[in-house]
């Protein structure tokens, strides 16, 4: 569970703090035993505070995602990305039918879906930019490749960092995970 906990506050922590979306994290099946067990008891304790886990990857190493449904809901539904979205075959509106459609496409092999950046609370602008480049060419890259307002990504990306740093020292410092994270309602 401290492994757990240990990833949740490195790779999740603006997600917890409620200034992302979402995050994720990959990790070799070993290092975490027991992790749909340990997901499902987290679930029940995040509920309060409008988060949720889920495992979208099981062969080879576990990729584990972290977001607020409220969130992803609202991502979801800007015009550009449910664009980007249909043409890679997503037809569902809701959030938990693009996670099983997004959960297809990472065990289909081959390319990894770049559409997962909208998952993720990336600019829909930069997730196309990104799939339309190959990644070349971009302004800038932080926690994405930024293709449209270079500015604000940048600013963006400070913030989740110092947000990771302050929520590892203040983890190492003893508080939980739930005192780290924000309640925010979910709709």
């Amino acid at each position: 569970m401290e492994r757990l906990e240990k990833y949740l506050v490195k790779y999740c922590s603006p997600t917890l703090a409620s200034l992302k979306t979402a995050n994720l994290f990959s990790c070799p099946k070993n290092l975490l035993p027991g992790l749909e067990g340990s997901l499902e008891c987290w679930n029940l304790c995040m509920r309060e505070k409008g988060v949720k886990l889920c495992l979208l990857k099981k062969k080879g190493s576990v990729l584990v995602y972290v977001y607020r449904p409220g969130k992803l809901k609202h991502d979801l539904s800007e015009p550009e990305a449910k664009q980007i979205l249909m043409d890679y075959g997503y037809s569902t509106k809701e959030e938990e039918g693009a996670i099983a459609r997004l959960r297809e496409r990472l065990g289909q092999g081959g390319d990894f879906p770049h559409e997962i950046g909208l998952f993720l609370g990336y600019p829909p602008g930069d997730v196309k930019g990104f799939i339309r480049y190959g990644g070349r060419c971009c302004k800038c890259t932080g926690c994405w490749k930024v293709y449209g307002d270079e500015v604000k990504a940048k600013r963006a990306f400070a913030m989740f960092e110092r947000c990771q740093k302050a929520y590892l020292r203040l983890w190492q410092e003893g508080e939980s995970i739930m005192q780290l994270t924000m309640a925010v309602p979910q709709d």
